[in-house]
């Protein structure tokens, strides 16, 4: 189902106080919008607020300067940080992606159909093995090769590509790279990696046959947000599913890569949504 064009998203995160609530949604009703979806959560241990709201606009003719103006005032008083988004926006996402192409092409499919609502300006990969894939689809794919000497001009030329497109969101659909301090203090808080497992464990190389070894009950993945801990960034989603003695490492690394696929795809879904809110070392996350 194609969103109006006349819906939006409107959050807010402040200090606990008493009518926060009501600052948001009686100022709704004042303007004439309703309400079509509606969430908050109030963190009593660190007295902090947030709320996500999907509302139509009653006025064709929706003006959005005036509403941000108005908001603006009702939201002053409480220090409120907000932001107001159009539903039918479509989030421009730049995908780097190693040589592993079970994310992308999951993420390329949902793009295709219509089901992830965004746009996708660049493929960046240090390998030039996906190349065909990204030209099927019409997207345009840069190659970066990476070398222990050259991990600074790489990690450069990586940035320039991403402004240039114009980027609100990075994607690391199996980047198989570990991002320098720099790098990942520039991509804080608008950069999703999928990891391989339900952090922490298993890390390093050839998890899945390390998972076989130890005879887990259980495989998953984490979407977590890139910060300059390793693989510790703020989790979005986490997927898992049941195995048991039958599974050989291949049977997990297919599994895994299914789980995986799921997961990085609702973390983003989360995100272009508006129902991810960052919280410190944590995350504060609206279902669909």
């Amino acid at each position: 189902m194609q969103p109006e064009s006349n819906t939006w998203i409107l959050t807010a995160h402040c200090e606990s106080r008493l009518g926060t609530v009501d600052a948001l949604t009686a100022y709704l009703r004042r303007t004439g919008n309703y309400i079509t979806e509606l969430n908050s959560f109030d963190d009593r241990l660190a007295s902090r607020f947030f709320i996500r709201a999907v509302f139509r606009s009653s006025d064709s003719q929706f003006d959005e300067q005036a509403f941000r103006e108005g908001f603006a005032e009702q939201a002053e008083p409480f220090a409120m940080e907000w932001s107001l988004t159009p539903v039918h926006h479509r989030t421009k996402v730049v995908i780097m992606v190693s040589k592993y192409d079970h994310c992308l092409n999951d993420l390329l499919y949902r793009y295709r159909t219509g089901h992830l609502p965004i746009e996708i300006p660049a493929i960046i990969s240090n390998h030039p093995d996906l190349r065909g894939l990204a030209d099927w689809h019409g997207i345009p794919y840069y190659h970066f090769p990476i070398t222990p000497e050259t991990k600074l001009k790489q990690e450069n030329q990586v940035w320039d590509c991403i402004q240039q497109a114009g980027a609100e969101l990075v994607v690391l659909a199996r980047y198989m790279q570990v991002l320098s301090p720099a790098m990942c203090e520039r991509l804080d808080g608008w950069a999703i990696n999928i990891h391989h497992s339900l952090l922490p464990g298993f890390k390093g190389a050839r998890p899945y046959h390390q998972a076989y070894e130890k005879g887990v009950k259980l495989v998953g993945a984490t979407a977590h947000y890139v910060n300059n801990a390793l693989d510790e960034g703020p989790i979005i989603t986490q997927g898992v599913q049941a195995v048991d003695h039958a599974h050989y490492p291949e049977d997990l690394v297919a599994k895994g890569q299914d789980i995986e696929c799921i997961t990085l795809a609702r973390a983003v879904s989360y995100h272009i949504e508006k129902r991810v809110f960052l919280h410190g070392n944590r995350t504060v996350v609206f279902p669909s």
